[in-house]
């Protein structure tokens, strides 16, 4: 197709680009890692900033969706590694192309280069001050989006992930099939416009959200206000500590966030354009067959 790809041949890409990504040293793979942490952080940390003071949950999760997509089309044009879309290796592993081993070292650097990367941003964030906008209602708020992750149950937080990393993954492929710039910037951008608007649960985006939540935590003036604005108690808050952060949240989520990408979107994706492609061989051979017994019917006919 002149102006994209069709499914089957980002599928293929992708499925080559994995051969190489199983080629990067340790140290590459937690580099880019680190650089996808900090991308999605940023568009985590920017999305905080658009929502913070509107009321209506709604119309405060459309603000944050319309800015945090920039995060993951950094990853995309600059060839950062995000655990997510890494999920999608697994179809490199159903082509033969990959090695289980292969993926699972790849997921676990990259995993914990965006933990970092997140992290770190978060840091800066708060050393940076920014949480004082609207008089330290950004502070107030980033606690409450930390609670609120913090909280949820194991169950709905393995849901959530599932559904989150089925619009991320889509989005990677969505923009592999676009040959241009700008359609790789709007596929990325409305998929995942949607998973944030829907509030579905993201393990990258949340090492960002629960550690600037803890760090704004240690902020007095900032608890104060999130008591006042959002009505919580010194109990509620308390949900929001490191053990939860962990087993809480990262590990329901990530491991929602893996059945999503590998289950639920990367082998059907994998396996269902596999089987039109061996429908379309099976086609061309009896067509050729065809062609065959017809040149022979023909010779024949000719007395030669």
């Amino acid at each position: 197709m002149e102006g994209f790809l069709s499914t089957k041949e980002a599928i293929d890409k992708y499925i080559a680009g994995c051969q190489a990504k199983a080629q990067l040293s340790n140290e590459r793979l937690f580099g880019k890692a680190i650089l996808a942490g900090i991308m999605i952080g940023m568009g985590a940390a920017a999305s905080s900033v658009a929502a913070h003071t509107i009321a209506d949950v709604g119309l405060a999760r459309l603000a944050a969706a319309v800015v945090f997509p920039v995060g993951l089309m950094m990853v995309i044009l600059l060839g950062a590694e995000l655990f997510t879309g890494d999920c999608l290796m697994a179809m490199g592993v159903s082509a033969g192309k990959n090695s289980i081993k292969d993926v699972v070292r790849v997921l676990v650097m990259v995993y914990f280069g965006n933990f970092v990367g997140a992290s770190l941003l978060a840091v800066l964030i708060a050393m940076s001050n920014q949480l004082d906008y609207s008089a330290g209602m950004l502070g107030a708020y980033t606690i409450k989006v930390a609670v609120g992750k913090a909280g949820i149950s194991f169950s709905k937080a393995v849901v959530s992930g599932i559904l989150c990393n089925i619009l991320v993954c889509a989005a990677v492929l969505m923009a592999l099939c676009a040959k241009d710039v700008t359609g790789k910037l709007l596929a990325s951008f409305f998929t995942i416009m949607l998973f944030v608007t829907a509030g579905f649960e993201h393990c990258v985006a949340n090492m960002y959200y629960i550690t600037a939540g803890l760090l704004a935590k240690t902020n007095s003036a900032y608890v104060e206000l999130a008591m006042e604005k959002y009505g919580y108690t010194s109990e509620q808050l308390a949900v929001l500590n490191a053990p939860n952060y962990i087993f809480g949240n990262l590990v329901p989520v990530t491991i929602g966030n893996i059945l999503g990408g590998i289950l639920f979107l990367g082998l059907p994706m994998f396996y269902l354009n596999k089987e039109k492609a061996e429908a379309k061989e099976k086609d061309t051979l009896k067509e050729g067959m065809n062609n065959d017994v017809v040149y022979q019917r023909g010779v024949a006919g000719t007395g030669n």
